[in-house]
């Protein structure tokens, strides 16, 4: 019997001004009944904010300073703001140790770290290597998950330098840093096609940017701006720290470890001078047209106003990436022809040629209500397949444990997709597919329990109707 259960129409949900979460995500502390520690650790961390603050001050008046002396900032109150903002319930490393454990003695440990961290003593330990699904789940990426303690000392050293690189970072890059993320790299991008009338993009796809990251570019990379000498022995430490897979140790020359703390701030720091930086120096002021990059993390794409223009870049991009140690996919990256349809009746779609992805989404021209043509973008195919086989293998997995457990995991796998996809205006048709996918999931599998399989959806309404799932829900800030 096929899917008899009530549409639900796509719920746009407009959101307010609301306050942002704190770096540990947290919401603000009650007003009533602040003990005397949680005053001492909001003094404590008031004290590290003043001191980032005038890292950041210096850093935006002299952006030629070289800083050869930041590690004298961190101090206990420094590490214990770190600590605080060091996720707690990661997984933990190859000593197996959490942060319930660390923070029995959390100032005594703290204090050695420190210590080890400021005298050269500090070895930084192996990274465990797990491996998840990629794509279509054919292939997988490999995470690397630092011991606990690294991670504090990860976070330490992260804050300075970033406190000093924000100043620096240009506006076209968007992952991984402060008050940024792929829903504003998706605008960005959406606006500035809007206002060139589309384009050529040259789509891009570096070749395992994590693994293949030079060791010594980085290094040379970051000494254009910092040249503290605990700062750069740390980094060279991390950099060279093993891997365990199994119970196997190796020592990777390339690469810095895809999950580490620190991991994303230093991918930035060295695409920012390998690409950001060039482009806007080197490469802009060449064009024959107008023409911009976004960048989120190393997935980034450059939009220009002239075929000749987009052709030179992918000539010259391979060249560019080639000199500091990286390589560009041949097969994924390429020129797709991205400007406004000029034929007045015919509606393009996501499966025309000239579509392409970014971050989760394809990009493609269709008319609006108005009957203009606008930029619209949809869950990619292989995104929203990816998804909805995690939902399909999750309930084959968990069909036996009582509906209730199952509900509240499908309800936060929902909201989740929702979080992201459903801030795409335009992308309602799609949040609704995958709510009606989820439930024909949960119904298959339901109905799998016993040999008897007698779930027919009048039952499957009924379980909904005690459990109801999220409804699709399309969100948009104000």
């Amino acid at each position: 019997m096929g899917d008899v259960a009530t549409e639900h129409p796509v719920v746009p949900v407009k959101q307010g001004n609301q306050p942002d979460e704190g770096p540990c995500g947290g919401r603000g502390v009650p007003g009533h009944g602040i003990t005397r520690e949680k005053d001492m650790e909001m003094s404590s961390s008031a004290s590290v904010s003043t001191k980032l603050e005038r890292i950041a001050k210096l850093a935006k008046e002299a952006p030629d300073m070289v800083f050869t002396s930041l590690a004298h900032h961190i101090d206990l109150d420094w590490m214990k703001e770190a600590y605080r903002r060091t996720r707690k319930d990661g997984a933990t490393g190859v000593d197996g140790k959490g942060a319930d454990e660390y923070a029995i003695k959390l100032e005594d440990n703290l204090l050695s770290l420190l210590g080890r961290a400021k005298s050269g003593t500090y070895q930084a330990p192996p990274v465990r290597r797990v491996h998840i699904p990629k794509g279509d789940g054919k292939q997988t990426r490999p995470i690397g998950i630092p011991t606990f303690e690294d991670k504090v000392l990860q976070r330490a050293i992260a804050m300075a330098l970033e406190a000093v690189y924000e100043q620096d970072f240009l506006d076209c890059s968007h992952g991984f840093r402060p008050r940024r993320d792929a829903i504003g790299a998706l605008d960005s991008f959406w606006q500035q096609a809007m206002r060139m009338g589309g384009g050529w993009v040259v789509e891009v796809d570096v070749r395992k940017f994590f693994d293949n990251l030079d060791h010594g570019h980085l290094q040379e990379v970051l000494a254009q701006r910092v040249r503290d000498g605990v700062i750069k022995r740390l980094v060279g430490k991390w950099l060279n720290a093993g891997v365990f897979e199994g119970r196997v140790l190796s020592y990777p020359t390339t690469g810095t470890p895809q999950g580490g703390v620190i991991s994303p701030l230093l991918a930035n720091i060295y695409l920012h001078a390998v690409l950001d930086v060039w482009f806007e120096r080197e490469v802009k002021p060449r064009l024959r047209g107008r023409g911009f990059l976004i960048r989120y993390a190393d997935d980034f794409v450059v939009c220009v106003a002239m075929e000749a223009d987009a052709r030179r870049l992918l000539d010259v991009l391979p060249k560019r990436f080639g000199r500091f140690g990286l390589e560009l996919h041949p097969d994924k990256t390429r020129i797709v022809d991205f400007r406004k349809p000029r034929s007045p009746s015919k509606d393009d779609d996501e499966d025309d040629p000239r579509s392409f992805s970014l971050l989760g989404l394809t990009h493609f021209w269709s008319k609006s209500q108005k009957g203009n043509w606008v930029v619209k973008r949809k869950t990619a195919k292989d995104r929203f397949s990816r998804s909805v086989r995690n939902v399909w293998e999750w309930c084959r997995l968990h069909r036996h444990e009582p509906i209730g457990m199952q509900w509240a995991a499908l309800c936060s796998k929902m909201r989740g997709h929702y979080g992201y996809f459903g801030r795409v205006i335009g992308n309602s048709r799609a949040i609704l597919r995958f709510h009606h996918a989820v439930r024909r999931a949960w119904r298959f599998w339901l109905e799998r329990r016993s040999q008897r399989g007698n779930m027919s959806w009048k039952k499957m309404l009924l379980v909904l109707q005690r459990h109801p799932l999220p409804p699709p829900r399309v969100t948009y800030a104000s």
